[in-house]
C-alpha cells in the first residue's frame, strides 16, 4: 500500500490525485466538526426550550 502511495506521489498525475484527496480529507474534517458544534448547541437550545415549558 506504501508503494502505491509513493508511486502516485512521485507521478504527476498521482500528485493531483494526492492533492484532491487531501482536499477531500479536510473538507469532511471541518464538516464533522461543524455537524458535531452544531449538534451540541442545538441540543442546548432545545433542553432550555423544554425547561421553560
Amino acid at each position: 500500500m506504501l508503494e502505491i502511495l509513493k508511486s502516485l506521489y512521485a507521478d504527476v498525475e498521482g500528485q493531483g490525485l494526492v492533492e484532491y484527496s487531501l482536499i477531500l480529507v479536510l473538507i469532511v474534517v471541518v464538516s464533522i466538526l461543524a455537524l458535531k458544534l452544531l449538534g451540541v448547541n442545538l441540543t442546548i437550545k432545545y433542553n432550555n426550550i423544554s425547561n421553560n415549558l
